[in-house]
Order: C-alpha cells, then sequence, then structure tokens
C-alpha cells in the first residue's frame, strides 16, 4: 500500500464513517489491523475503543503507540495518544454521539473509561 501525504490522506478521510488501524501486538509482535469508527476535529483524529481499557488494540498501543492508519487503499504511519482524563473522554464520547448517534454508542461501546487522540501535522 502506498504512504499517503497528510493533506492527501486527511482529504480521503471526509465522508468516510470508518478508516482501518494497523496495530503491533504487545506480545506476539506481529500486526492486528481492525475497521474502527473515528471523530476528526481540525488536526486531531479521535478513536474510541469499543471496550475502553479493555480493547485489544488500545493495550496494544500502551506498549507500542505506532500505528498504521488506511483508507481508500492509502496508509499514514502516526503516534498514538492513549487518553485516560475523565474530561477529556467525555468530550470524545460526546463527539462521537454527535457524529454516530448516542443510540449507537451505547449499543456498540461497552466501557467508555479511555479514548485515543492522534495529532495529524497542520494543514
Amino acid at each position: 500500500m502506498p504512504e499517503a501525504s497528510e493533506l492527501r490522506f486527511r482529504r480521503l478521510l471526509e465522508g468516510k464513517r470508518e478508516l482501518t488501524i494497523a496495530v503491533k501486538g504487545r506480545r506476539s509482535g506481529g500486526s492486528h489491523s481492525l475497521p474502527v469508527w473515528f471523530v476528526l476535529e481540525g488536526d486531531t483524529l479521535h478513536l474510541l475503543p469499543v471496550s475502553g481499557s479493555d480493547t485489544n488494540w488500545y493495550r496494544n498501543i500502551l506498549k507500542d503507540p505506532q500505528m498504521t492508519l488506511t483508507t481508500d487503499d492509502e496508509s499514514l504511519r502516526v503516534k498514538a495518544r492513549p487518553i485516560r482524563e475523565k474530561g477529556l473522554v467525555e468530550k470524545t464520547i460526546e463527539s462521537f454521539g454527535a457524529r454516530y448517534g448516542a443510540g449507537e454508542i451505547s449499543r456498540w461501546y461497552t466501557k467508555l473509561d479511555v479514548a485515543v487522540e492522534i495529532a495529524l501535522p497542520k494543514t
């Protein structure tokens, strides 16, 4: 897969409901990929692990915060920042609720104690 420029990647995210993340397994060292919902606000991409701090991909980024984001066969290497501060997690939950609907968040997300931020390079 080709590596996208930050600006091109951001444009590819417009109108998308999900993207694919790939993280390094904390025990296996292998790459693990899965689709996730996201919210893009300014230069920050927000992710919400579906099982909160129990989510495997979240636990993996605690050991190695490097991840690859993929959409439309274009990839971007980024560094994830785990968020545990209650106020910031609540803000992320509100953003997800506004984008996907509060009912969908309560339907799919079983534990809401952490979030993830990814700072995209400024455009």
